[in-house]
């Protein structure tokens, strides 16, 4: 049985990563051995300059092309793109994976404007989800970063993200709201446990 093989043959069919528990449960083989045939196996992609190659993504393996051939994928792609998240979007989105949980009352103080559209757009999209009530008058949902957010942004874990002082417009109008001081806090406690 050629482990290398098959592995290459499940990370091709799948669209989506592919979780190492998966891999353990289907082949009956240890963490440590379905890792290191997927290193062996990215290596040898590499060594090879192969347009392919193995990442890790949202705590699982998926084969992707190799980043050097993008320009050409764009070219190839450019009406199949996916769709294109708006700023306001990409901003509330911001607003939830620095400081998840958030309620909506929560971004809007943060955005300054109603955030009811765009938050049920990026709810639709999966990026984010629902994630108990806030034990205030009105009990408003939480809302966290889900896997998907993850997969669309090419992160392993949240820790990936960019830390907010690389941002300086935005890192300055979190501080201002309070919201900069636990943002580490709350990805380390949403990335281990709240992902979904």
């Amino acid at each position: 049985m050629n482990i290398e093989a098959i592995l290459e043959s499940l990370l091709f069919v799948n669209e989506k990563p592919i979780e190492t528990r998966e891999l353990v449960n289907l082949l009956g083989l240890n963490k440590k051995e379905i890792e290191g045939k997927l290193e062996n196996l990215s290596s040898q992609y590499k060594e090879r300059g192969s347009g392919i190659c193995i990442v890790k993504i949202a705590g699982g393996y998926q084969m992707c092309s190799a980043p050097f051939n993008e320009e050409w994928i764009r070219k190839m792609y450019r009406e199949k793109n996916k769709s294109r998240l708006s700023s306001a979007s990409l901003e509330t989105l911001a607003i939830v994976a620095y400081k998840q949980p958030i309620t909506r009352p929560e971004m809007e103080a943060v955005r300054g404007v109603n955030v009811d559209g765009v938050t049920r757009h990026i709810l639709e999209l999966g990026l984010i989800k629902e994630a108990g009530r806030k034990d205030v008058p009105g009990r408003p949902f939480f809302y966290i970063t889900t896997r998907k957010f993850l997969e669309y942004f090419g992160l392993n874990f949240l820790e990936d993200l960019p830390k907010l002082e690389e941002f300086s417009e935005f890192g300055k109008g979190m501080e201002e709201s309070g919201l900069a001081n636990n943002s580490a806090d709350n990805s380390r406690e949403t990335s281990s446990g709240n992902i979904g």
